[in-house]
C-alpha cells in the first residue's frame, strides 16, 4: 500500500458525493488510503475561535459538523469508518486548507462546484483556486449536468487522454497519465495540436487519426506539420513506453485548438490529464495555463490537473 493517500474534498453536496465516489475507487486502484476532508464553514470556525478566546466551558467543545455525520452515514452509519478511510475537518480558507493537506497526497479529488454554486456555473471558484495552487495533482469531477457520454462511449470508455506539448509538458504530467492507465489496465491516448492550417482535404471534425510509430513514413498521407508532431510525440513518449510496457498508446496530432479536442475526448474518456503551468512560469505561479483552464471549464468527465514539481523556467 502506498503511504500517500487519495484525498476527497467534500461539503455534503451531491457534487462532492460524485467526487467522493471517484476518490474511493481511485484509492482502491492505487491500493492506498482515503482521506475525506471537509473545510468547516465560516460560522463553525468563528464559533471555535470565540469559544477558545472566552474559555467558556459551558459551551459544547465542538461545533456540530453535519458533513461528518453525512460521511459516516455513507459508510454504514457506524461511529468508526472502514479501515483505510479517515475523516478530517479543516479550518481556514478552502484553497489554503486543501493546499496544505494535499502536500503529501497522491491526488486531491473535488467536485467542479460546491454546495453554493450557481446552477449555470461550470467551474466553482474553490475548484479553480485549488487546481491552480495545490502541490499535488487535482482531479475535478464534473457535476451531473456536464457528465455527457457520446454514443460510442462504450467502445472507448476507460481510456486516459493526455494533452501533450512534446517540447514543454513536464515529465510529471506524463508519469501521472501512464500510471493512471496502468492501474486501470487501459490505453493512453496522446493528443497534441499544431498551429499550421490543415490541408484542404482535412475534415476538421473527423475522428482522431491514430497512427502507430511504424506508420510515420515520409511518404505518408499526413501533412508535414502533422507528421512532425507525431514524430515529436513518439520521441517524447519512448521512455514512458519502456517504463510502462503494458500500457497501450494511441497518438493523435490535430490542427488548431488543443483544448477543444480534449473537451471532445472527455465525452468518452475515464480521465483527461493536463499540465498546469506553462514552462516559462515558475512552479509557484498562480496561473493555470490556457489549455488547462479551458478543459476544466468545459470538460464532460473528470480532469486531472498535474502541477510542475520543479521550476522549469
Amino acid at each position: 500500500m502506498s503511504n500517500a493517500p487519495v484525498i476527497a474534498a467534500v461539503d455534503g453536496s451531491e457534487h462532492s458525493l460524485k467526487a467522493l465516489e471517484w476518490a474511493r475507487a481511485a484509492a482502491v486502484r492505487h491500493d492506498t488510503g482515503l482521506l475525506i476532508a471537509h473545510v468547516l464553514p465560516d460560522h463553525a470556525q468563528l464559533y471555535a475561535g470565540r469559544r477558545a478566546s472566552l474559555h467558556d466551558a459551558s459551551q459544547p467543545e465542538k461545533f456540530a459538523d453535519p458533513v461528518s455525520d453525512w460521511v459516516r452515514a455513507l459508510f454504514g452509519g457506524g461511529p468508526e469508518l472502514p479501515e483505510g478511510v479517515r475523516y478530517e475537518a479543516l479550518e481556514g480558507s478552502v484553497p489554503e486548507a486543501l493546499r496544505v493537506i494535499g502536500t503529501q497526497s497522491l491526488m486531491l479529488v473535488m467536485g467542479s462546484r460546491g454546495r453554493g454554486g450557481f446552477a449555470s456555473l461550470l467551474l466553482g471558484s474553490s475548484s479553480r483556486a485549488v487546481a491552480s495552487t495545490a502541490a499535488c495533482p487535482v482531479v475535478v469531477v464534473p457535476h451531473a449536468e456536464r457528465s455527457v457520454r457520446d454514443a460510442d462511449a462504450e467502445e472507448s470508455a476507460g481510456r486516459v487522454v493526455l494533452g501533450l506539448h512534446a517540447a514543454e509538458t513536464p515529465d510529471d504530467v506524463l508519469t501521472f497519465a501512464f500510471a493512471e492507465a496502468a492501474v486501470r489496465g487501459t490505453t493512453v491516448q496522446v493528443v497534441s495540436a499544431y498551429a499550421i492550417p490543415p490541408a484542404p482535404t482535412l475534415v476538421i471534425d473527423s475522428p482522431f487519426a491514430v497512427i502507430p510509430p511504424e506508420g510515420l513514413a515520409d511518404d505518408g498521407d499526413a501533412v508535414p506539420a502533422e507528421r512532425e508532431m507525431l514524430r515529436s510525440q513518439t520521441a517524447r513518449l519512448a521512455p514512458f513506453r519502456t517504463r510502462y510496457p503494458d500500457v497501450r498508446v494511441e497518438q493523435a496530432a490535430v490542427p488548431g485548438d488543443a483544448a477543444g479536442r480534449l473537451v471532445t475526448a472527455s465525452r468518452s474518456a475515464a480521465l483527461v490529464v493536463v499540465g498546469r503551468h506553462h514552462p516559462r512560469r515558475t512552479a509557484m505561479s498562480l496561473m493555470i495555463g490556457s489549455v488547462a483552464h479551458a478543459v476544466l471549464q468545459h470538460a464532460h468527465g473528470p480532469v486531472a490537473v498535474v502541477p510542475t514539481l520543479k521550476d522549469d523556467a
